[in-house]
């Protein structure tokens, strides 16, 4: 199975300003022409979270208009910057987003991968936790089908990046007990995050801990104790998750964008 992981969008509704000096709503469009364009298409495309800036009056219009080209399946998640009820109201028709529950955690199982779905987001905050109520539904969903192959999927990292001020923002509360449940659970593949506009990959109580790079811009790798907070110039990226049937979990960096690129022979080894 082949998973795409866009995260961190930060659509802007028609006519503002964007974040930074870059057009987020550009390079969504980008990344889902990117993503049409792929040989072999990806299986399902996962959101992991700030699908919007604001949440602001018609980002999630916007956002709606700029997936609706996407060819393939999406599953999205909400992060710190989105508004559940706009997150309801934009995949309500889809049938997968769940519409009454108080977080929007769900399971995605029509592929041979399961996908645990987890909303990580704490209102008014920039820094996430799993309650309670909420490490408990993922620990009966664990118990349903517990020789499945299956990857965890959350906005907030619960694991350190070495970001210094992000890891100040990352997944706080109830961390140690996910990862005694990741543990625990020797078919859970991967833990797929975003949150940090930066590419990052860790062995996390043994499975395969990643951070997904911006859709909208990345943020400078610094990882000095203190670092300032900026944006770099590198490029809009997606990853790519390749699950194996002997387990193994790969995943590649794609840049969106047009480079060059050449085709070339190798030459025998002894002319």
């Amino acid at each position: 199975m082949l998973i795409a992981q866009l995260s961190d969008l930060h659509v802007t509704a028609p006519g503002s300003a964007p974040t930074t000096a870059y057009d987020t709503n550009a390079r969504l469009a980008a990344a889902v022409a990117h993503l049409n364009a792929l040989v072999p298409r990806p299986d399902l495309v996962l959101i992991t979270g700030d699908l919007v800036n604001g949440p602001k009056p018609g980002e999630y219009e916007a956002l709606s208009a700029l997936l609706e080209p996407l060819a393939i399946p999406v599953r999205a998640l909400p992060g710190n910057h989105d508004d559940r009820d706009g997150l309801r109201r934009t995949f309500a028709a889809t049938g997968w987003m769940p519409m009454e529950e108080p977080f929007l955690h769900y399971a995605v199982d029509e592929f041979p991968v399961r996908i645990l779905m987890l909303d990580s987001v704490i209102p008014g905050s920039a820094v996430g936790g799993l309650c309670a109520d909420r490490l408990s539904w993922l620990a009966q969903r664990l118990a349903e089908q517990p020789e499945r192959p299956t990857v965890l999927a959350l906005h907030h990292p619960p694991f350190d990046t070495g970001l210094a001020f992000l890891d100040t923002l990352r997944c706080l509360e109830g961390a140690e007990e996910l990862g005694w449940l990741v543990r625990s659970r020797t078919n859970v593949r991967a833990v797929l995050c975003g949150h940090t506009h930066r590419q990052t990959a860790v062995a996390w109580n043994g499975a395969h801990g990643y951070v997904a790079p911006s859709v909208a811009y990345q943020i400078a790798l610094d990882l000095a104790p203190e670092p300032p907070y900026r944006w770099t110039e590198e490029p809009s990226a997606l990853a790519l998750h390749q699950f194996r049937p002997d387990g193994t979990v790969v995943t590649h960096l794609s840049v969106i964008g047009d480079y060059p690129g050449r085709e070339f022979s190798r030459k025998a080894r002894n002319s």
